[in-house]
């Protein structure tokens, strides 16, 4: 099939698609928005009761089940441990997004390569680390949200280079569940939702780490406020 057959090919099926979609909606009046039918939402928000210290030892468990590496620490252990967290791997390259708090890295004795849009995916994938904060996380799924923000940067940033450190604070990024951390979410960024290092499976089941993001993930919990550094 040419090029040219195959776009022609994409174009019928799109419009195929649409046109099922505008039958579906063919009896719905033109005035009706999505907010005029409100959604039951009679769901468990969080399955059980715990403590905040039983939330954040949840998300440790769930996080390491994935094959994350996690750490923890308070404000002032942050940079001495970055710093040697990236020495034992080795790092010399450490790409970090615009908004990172300049004194996480203080004790790394590393280059950094801030985000930019004149970053290429070739620089990208010749750096040896990438180190960025959170949006969020959530204890019982194990899963760490970035959302760009500013100590985040863009997706491409946590998917390219091998190793990723994320940052994330105890005191007020942990929710229990998934509908708690959508409540806090903005639906209009882009979100990143990451439960352990990249993996997938061949036919036969066989894990492969690394093929859609890093094969190693290190978490990083810090009792405190780190922002201020």
């Amino acid at each position: 099939m040419s090029a040219a057959s195959g776009d022609v090919g994409g174009d019928a099926s799109r419009e195929r698609i649409l046109g099922r979609i505008r039958r579906a909606l063919a009896d719905v009046p033109r005035y009706e928005r999505p907010r005029d039918h409100p959604v039951v939402r009679d769901y468990l928000r969080a399955h059980g009761e715990r403590t905040p210290a039983e939330s954040v030892d949840l998300l440790a468990e769930n996080l390491a089940d994935y094959r994350a590496v996690v750490h923890r620490t308070d404000t002032a252990g942050l940079p001495p441990l970055l710093g040697r967290l990236l020495a034992s791997r080795g790092a010399r390259r450490v790409v970090v997004p615009t908004g990172l708090p300049g004194g996480w890295l203080a004790e790394a004795r590393v280059d950094l390569v801030t985000d930019s849009v004149a970053l290429t995916p070739r620089e990208l994938d010749g750096a040896d680390s990438v180190v960025t904060g959170c949006a969020l996380a959530i204890a019982e799924t194990g899963t760490v949200v970035l959302d760009s923000g500013p100590d985040q940067g863009r997706r491409r940033i946590s998917l390219v280079p091998d190793h990723h450190l994320c940052v994330v604070r105890i005191a007020d990024q942990i929710v229990d569940s998934v509908p708690q951390a959508l409540e806090r979410l903005a639906p209009g960024r882009p979100l990143t939702w990451i439960s352990g290092p990249s993996a997938t499976s061949d036919i036969e089941l066989d894990r492969v780490e690394g093929v859609h993001g890093p094969r190693n993930l290190e978490v990083i919990l810090v009792d405190g406020d780190p922002r201020s550094m």
